[in-house]
């Protein structure tokens, strides 16, 4: 890779016609991505193995459906930039609020109380934090860093506020740990490795962008 292409990689989208353009299809992204469930299925060593059950080969294949939204959301901030990255989630959280229902249970200001408004409260902190570290440069060490705290600020934060409207309802403890568990558990380490395949496809496209602009 040229220099020049190296430095045009880490430089910010300019803004022009084109930019706006290419934020808006980002924000529409992020809407398409709430709706698509992705089937990922992969190889496990079953419990059972350990404990002398009969295990059959369908026991070795577990699927998990994925929800790709965080890692678009990464894909928008790498690409985008954190500037622009920014403006998309805001445009992305303006529209539920306000406009039309892009949230994954609808929209409107009363949003606003659901358990799950604080994982998209996260997507801000984690744009401006990953936008941040990929402004020096898309090494795979900084995609890894930026994709680390990018997906774990968005969960922390997502918990936090569950937590703080589920104390609000007074709900139970067993009704707050089945939610971390269905939200925040085995999906943060899904969400790392394909925010880290967006991130790194966010690179090369970017290259490409600048390399015909």
């Amino acid at each position: 890779m040229s220099g020049r292409l190296v430095r045009r990689e880490i430089e910010g989208i300019r803004f022009s016609l084109g930019s706006i353009l290419l934020l808006l299809c980002c924000t529409f992204l992020i809407i398409l991505a709430t709706f698509i469930q992705l089937d990922i299925t992969h190889f496990i060593i079953p419990s059972g193995i350990f404990n002398g059950e009969n295990v059959s080969f369908k026991d070795y294949l577990y699927t998990y459906k994925l929800i790709p939204q965080i890692p678009v959301v990464l894909f928008v901030g790498a690409f985008l930039g954190r500037k622009y990255g920014l403006i998309s989630i805001l445009l992305y959280i303006l529209l539920g609020l306000f406009v039309i229902p892009v949230f994954a249970l609808g929209g409107g200001p009363k949003y606003i109380f659901e358990y799950g408004f604080g994982y998209i409260i996260g997507y801000i902190p984690a744009i401006f934090f990953a936008g941040s570290i990929l402004k020096s440069g898309f090494s795979n060490r900084n995609i890894l860093q930026a994709v680390i705290v990018g997906v774990l600020t968005i969960h922390i934060i997502g918990v936090l506020y569950m937590l703080f409207i589920a104390g609000i309802r007074h709900e139970g403890w067993a009704f707050m740990s089945g939610w971390i568990q269905a939200q925040s558990g085995i999906k943060i380490i899904y969400d790392i490795i394909f925010s880290f395949a967006t991130v790194f496809i966010a690179k090369y496209i970017k290259i490409l962008l600048w390399f015909f602009m």
